[in-house]
């Protein structure tokens, strides 16, 4: 993968992300997050590619959309080699039918929205799912092919991924705004890059995380300390900065000293 850009890219996904949650096209900030690990991706190209797949689909309603999408076009998770990056890209998503459940997410959601079949996500622990937005609300597992789901099978996931005595709260089938799902798909991303030590990707996924006005201050301050274990301490020492602003005097003085420790350490 080539080195992305510019600023661009990465300034126009902070302006996306910075709208109202609803306002935010969840299609095109997941394609520049992509365009990150693509450098000269054709953003606009992705999402005809969407336009396109949307059109193809004939059948009306939520049992038409399944079909189309999991038994037609063959949508589907990769279970095979879950950890590839290419799972969580969207153009790699579409082009090779392939992904995990947050991206495969995402497709659902975007071609549903663009067939009047609207969904929401769903943030559920270890496994992201979807649910039609009407009454009653259906869940289904775009990983596993659109299956449709009860509560007793989301709890299986759940332990499936926690273990056998994890307690499960149905709150965790509550609907997730657009920027929860970017921040999580970054989060998916963040955690690759750092177990496979790719330093430069791992900084532009911290780079964007940070663009995301949820961003708490416990998540600058882990930021932060990711950027210094991978030796980027300038970049360490200006989030530290950020995060100064942000806290009271003697919090803020102390967030101070460690960036300029950070700083210290590029000579």
């Amino acid at each position: 993968m080539d080195h992305p850009h510019g600023d661009d890219v990465t300034g126009r996904f902070a302006e996306l992300v910075g709208r109202a949650d609803d306002e935010i096209p969840l299609d095109e900030a997941a394609v520049l997050i992509a365009a990150h690990a693509y450098s000269g991706l054709d953003t606009a190209a992705v999402l005809v590619l969407l336009d396109e797949l949307a059109g193809g689909c004939t059948a009306a309603g939520l049992d038409g959309l399944r079909h189309y999408l999991f038994d037609v076009l063959g949508f589907s998770g990769n279970t095979t080699r879950y950890a590839d990056p290419r799972n969580s890209f969207l153009n790699d998503v579409l082009q090779r039918r392939l992904g995990i459940p947050i991206s495969l997410a995402v497709v659902t959601m975007e071609v549903g929205r663009r067939v009047d079949v609207p969904f929401e996500g769903v943030g559920m622990p270890g496994h992201f799912l979807v649910r039609h937005a009407s009454t009653p609300r259906v869940l289904l597992d775009p990983f596993d092919r659109g299956r449709i789901l009860d509560e007793g099978d989301c709890e299986a996931l759940y332990r499936s991924a926690y273990g056998a005595s994890a307690a499960f709260d149905p709150s965790a089938l509550a609907p997730v705004g657009k920027r929860a799902i970017l921040a999580r798909m970054l989060a998916n991303l963040r955690q690759l890059y750092l177990t496979t030590g790719d330093v430069w990707s791992t900084g532009w996924v911290l780079r964007l995380r940070t663009t995301i006005p949820a961003d708490s201050v416990s998540e600058m301050a882990d930021a932060a300390s990711a950027h210094a274990a991978l030796g980027r301490f300038a970049e360490a020492a200006a989030l530290l900065e950020d995060l100064a602003d942000l806290l009271p005097d003697a919090s803020a003085e102390r967030a101070r000293a460690e960036a300029n420790l950070q700083r210290s350490r590029l000579n």
